[in-house]
């Protein structure tokens, strides 16, 4: 059936791409819903490039993200460098929310202390589950696919 943490984590972050992508498609609106900050929200509105294009940077790896969380889990085919994969992608989501976290006290990117706390307990989140199905599938990953 495969590993119910890998498979919610790629639901999590294929959500998290679908989310983002949202914000190309409805614009300033959702930036500002989302927390992007005002001044993402104001290029968008303005017609910039450079929301579209961070953003849709953020879309593909998070898209990437999930494919592994699903092949991890057995539900795709195998992906090259899955175990080493899951581990960087794990780890960088529990590094964003405990950095996020300190960012609450400034508020960097215009972003106000909200999209802090909550972006960050959501990465967190992700990395956990991310963190836990990779290491009970840690035996099942090293196995060299047929």
């Amino acid at each position: 059936m495969g590993n119910p943490l890998l498979i919610s984590g790629a639901v999590l972050s294929a959500g998290a791409a679908l989310l983002h992508l949202g914000c190309i498609v409805f614009g300033a609106s959702w930036y500002r819903f989302f927390g992007a900050g005002e001044q993402m929200a104001q290029l968008a509105a303005a017609g910039s490039w450079r929301p579209t294009f961070i953003t849709s940077s953020i879309v593909l790896v998070l898209a990437i993200w999930s494919l592994y969380a699903f092949s991890g889990a057995g539900l795709i085919p195998r992906l090259p460098f899955v175990r080493l994969a899951l581990c960087v992608i794990a780890g960088i989501y529990l590094l964003r929310g405990v950095v996020g976290f300190a960012f609450a006290s400034f508020a960097p990117g215009g972003n106000g202390p909200a999209f802090w706390w909550w972006s960050s307990t959501i990465c967190l989140t992700i990395g956990v589950v991310h963190f836990v199905g990779t290491w009970q599938a840690w035996s099942q990953l090293s196995r060299v696919a047929a």
